[in-house]
């Protein structure tokens, strides 16, 4: 039998529920407001050539899918996820932006709230959610693999007490989609054990949960500053705007830095004239350092690189179009439209099946 943990009454029956969630919080996107509620955006993939390079968009009706954070508990959907990105991090993010933007002294509690939204910025992707699954295919074996020899200690230690090894809850921490199912024959020296997990939505939530609440205090360590680009460039951001950047050399470079690796730089755009920056392991310049030409173009070729679907500016940049070509592709974007119509369907059935809740309950 499976124990799977609730969450508060009051979490499952708040009104205004949260579907439509925007891994990209509008307040952090009106820094780059072109005109009221608009920005300009970039498309990396298009269905046909004649799609104009950008078009200006409503902020509030770009960088989001239906149902992207909704978990099931008990059965039930809630938004608590998307309620904790907004009562965590974005809402105290907002007024730190501002004053960013106007060039404030930002007090300690200040860059705080700005690592945290960096690191909430860096899981809440769909773009992390794709690697996250790559990943995931080829380690969860193995992980399910010592799940279960834990499982067999507990039950052979039950069994040496003399209690009745029937049934043994999930080892791993709440909301984590996972069944274990024990088959012991009455009379049998042997028995088996199962373990059955979905790899999607569910795991994805724990595991942003747990990095933002057991991981990303990593980042606090570091000294960071903001950067401004050279006159007459910008910065523009993207719909996954934190780049952790191994760089070795020119062409020779990655985005798979941790957020404790030395050497690892990580940066995320504010504003078109403000950049997060930290080098892990060293000290940065001071706030306000405006970059070399070089380093700005670097920086915005890694941007451009990092994106998964979507450029985001306060006016077209005739350059980006180079730093990262458009997909034309009608077959593969009819493809994604159709995964993310059927997201919230395929997730919600998986992790009902696997859990054995039905619709009623």
């Amino acid at each position: 039998m499976l124990r799977y943990y609730s969450i508060p009454e009051a979490l499952l029956t708040q009104t205004g529920f949260h579907r439509d969630n925007h891994y990209i919080p509008c307040e952090y996107l009106k820094t780059w407001e072109s005109s009221r509620g608009r920005m300009w955006a970039y498309r990396i993939l298009v269905s046909h050539e004649r799609v104009p390079l950008w078009n200006e968009k409503s902020i509030r009706g770009i960088a989001y899918h239906a149902h992207l954070y909704t978990r099931l508990a008990v059965g039930r959907e809630t938004d608590e996820i998307e309620r904790w990105f907004e009562r965590e991090y974005e809402t105290p993010a907002a007024d730190v932006l501002r004053k960013v933007t106007s060039n404030a002294r930002l007090t300690p509690s200040d860059w705080k709230v700005l690592i945290h939204f960096l690191a909430a910025q860096d899981v809440r992707t769909p773009a992390r959610l794709v690697e996250n699954l790559q990943r995931w295919y080829k380690t969860l074996p193995d992980l399910l693999q010592n799940k279960l020899e834990e499982s067999m200690r507990k039950l052979e230690s039950m069994k040496a007490r003399g209690e009745k090894p029937s049934s043994i809850e999930s080892p791993l921490a709440k909301h984590f989609p996972l069944r274990i199912k024990t088959e012991i024959v009455p009379g049998q020296e042997f028995g088996t054990i199962k373990a059955e997990t979905v790899v999607g939505r569910g795991l994805w939530l724990f595991g942003i949960e747990h990095l933002l609440t057991k991981t990303a205090g990593v980042l606090h360590q570091h000294k960071w500053t903001i950067l401004s680009p050279p006159k007459g460039m910008k910065w523009f951001t993207s719909d996954d705007p934190v780049v952790r950047l191994n760089y070795r050399g020119p062409g020779n470079y990655d985005f798979g830095g941790g957020w404790g690796s030395k050497g690892t730089d990580i940066f995320m755009p504010l504003s078109p004239n403000h950049l997060l920056y930290t080098q892990v392991g060293f000290r940065p310049p001071l706030r306000g350092t405006q970059t070399s030409v070089q380093q700005a173009e670097m920086m915005r070729r890694c941007i451009a690189e990092h994106a998964h679907r979507m450029i985001f500016a306060a006016e077209p940049d005739v350059q980006v179009q180079n730093l990262r070509p458009r997909v034309v592709s009608v077959d593969l974007l009819r493809d994604e439209n159709a995964q993310w119509s059927k997201w919230h369907e395929d997730q919600t059935s998986a992790e009902r099946d696997l859990l054995g809740w039905s619709e009623n309950k």
